[in-house]
Parts: structure tokens; sequence; C-alpha cells
């Protein structure tokens, strides 16, 4: 298996979710059970030798793989998800998409002050939800070492809004 194998396994559906858009699914490299513990082996690579203390995970897709890395890495998982979906004391954050706006919240105790924090999430397209993500950990006081995507769609700015963090992408994308 190779990431080639991984790539070659994504399908590309046109015109989801609106015209014009060429949704990359995922969905095929996770149903294969040997093609995802080797993504997941590729995420947590780069952290294998010095693991955060923690990883964030980003609402909804990144959950799949900030949880099997955080298991691989042996570090905790803080969930940050779309407002109104988690039930204890929260903080959240508001932030403009190209469509609209959105909000997205975090425990209050999902990350402490100075932890060094892992964030994942499964695409990096035009970064407002990626970028509202570090400001609500930064906000908890704790340390981005970076942000880790399975795939950047590097026609897309996001990672110009990112810029001043640390991006790693598994695989880009036109």
């Amino acid at each position: 298996m190779s990431l080639e194998s991984i790539r070659a396994a994504f399908r590309d559906i046109p015109d989801f979710p609106a015209p014009g858009i060429v949704f990359r699914d995922i969905s095929p490299v996770l149903q294969d059970g040997q093609l995802f513990h080797e993504l997941i082996d590729l995420v947590a690579a780069p952290h294998l030798s010095d693991p955060p203390d923690r990883i964030a995970a980003i609402d909804a897709r990144g959950f799949v793989f900030g949880a099997a890395v955080a298991y691989r890495l042996g570090c905790g998982l803080a969930m940050i998800r779309k407002k109104g979906k988690l039930p204890w004391k929260t903080h959240a954050i508001s932030y403009d998409l190209e469509y609209g706006s959105n909000e997205m919240e975090i425990h209050l105790d999902a990350v402490r002050p100075g932890e060094d924090i892992l964030v994942i999430d499964d695409v990096l397209a035009t970064g407002g939800t990626a970028a509202a993500a570090l400001r609500l950990v930064e906000q908890l006081g704790g340390q981005v070492r970076s942000v880790d995507f399975v795939v950047e769609l590097v026609g897309l700015p996001g990672r110009d809004l990112l810029a001043g963090y640390t991006v790693n992408s598994l695989l880009k994308l036109d």
C-alpha cells in the first residue's frame, strides 16, 4: 500500500454539494481497513517521537482521523463541534464562510493552558473552519503545534488563511 493507493481510492463527486464543486469523498478509504490503517500511520508518523499533549479534532470528519491518530500517539482528544452539540460548559467562536457564517465550540476543559495541541481535520479548502478552530484552542491557552489535514485543495486559499501556523497535508489535490 502507498499514498498513491490511498489517493486512488478517493471518489471525486462533481457538483456536490453545489454546482461547480468537486467533492473529494474519502469514504472508500475508511471502508478499507488496510488503507485506513496506513492513512492513520502516515498522519501520525511525524509526531511519533514527540507526541502532542492532545489532539483537537474538527467536527465531523476530523473526528474520524483525530480519534485514530490520538489512539496511535497515546494522547488525549478534544472535540471542536458545531454550536449546540456539546453538553457541558463551552467556549464558542463565530467565523465567516464563503457562503455565510457559522459557530463552533469546545468544552472549557478540553484544552489546558500551555498544552501542546495538534489540530486535525480531513480537508483544507478555504481555511475558515480551521482558522476558527485554531483561535478556539489558543483562546483556551493551548499552544498549536501544527494543523494537519488528510487532503489539501491547492487551488483554494486555505493555506494562506493559516499563515503563521505549521500546516501539514498528506495529499495535495487540484
